[in-house]
Formats: C-alpha cells, structure tokens, sequence
C-alpha cells in the first residue's frame, strides 16, 4: 500500500461497530480529536460512550468505493482535498464559510 494512503486524514467516532456517529447518512470525519469531542458533547451531551479513532485516507477511499459518504470538517477537507485529487477524484473545492453561514459545518463526499 502506497505512504500516502497512511496519511492521517482525521478522526472519526463510533458507540459500536454498528453505530458510527454520521450526519445523515454521512460518516462525520473531524480534523483532531478534540474537535470530535466537542461535536459528540452537542450531539449527544449526556449520551452514550464513544471511541474516537484516527482515520487514513486509505480507509477513507476504500469506503468511497464501497459507496460510504463522508461528512468533513473544515481540517480534515483542507487534508483530504489534495490528496483526494492526486487520486484522482473529482472532488469540489469547499467553501466552508458559505457554509458556515448556511449553518453547515460539513462538506460531504460520495462517489458517483
């Protein structure tokens, strides 16, 4: 497998196998773990435990072509989006502060 499929892209946070924390039906993928915790205390402040776990790109593409969706934070897409391209991927560039005034946090991703 290529370096570059290592690549940390971000964090993603899941209560069990089953139940990993999305958006709709996007996986949310924060760029740190801290930025995962204070989405999980919105989301769910007096909810269940979650564990939060680095996610690579090489994960990331492979559940692209499994057909998962992504829900990215601003971090994680300003990691992901170049190296999205160098794959290959005709992936837009976000505008996370029309978003933002939108109320959206998250730019999603899905292959086609």
């Amino acid at each position: 497998m290529p370096e570059k499929y290592e690549k940390v892209v971000g964090f993603f946070a899941y209560a069990s196998p089953s139940e990993v924390v999305c958006s709709g039906e996007a996986c949310i993928i924060s760029g740190s773990e801290m930025a995962m915790r204070d989405y999980l205390k919105e989301v769910s402040p007096h909810g269940k435990m979650h564990t939060i776990r680095k996610t690579r790109l090489g994960e990331i593409l492979k559940g692209l072509q499994m057909g998962a969706a992504y829900a990215f934070d601003e971090d994680s897409y300003n990691k992901f989006y170049p190296l999205a391209r160098q794959e290959g991927l005709e992936v837009a560039k976000a505008d996370f502060g029309a978003k933002k005034q939108e109320g959206f946090r998250f730019f999603t991703v899905k292959l086609k």
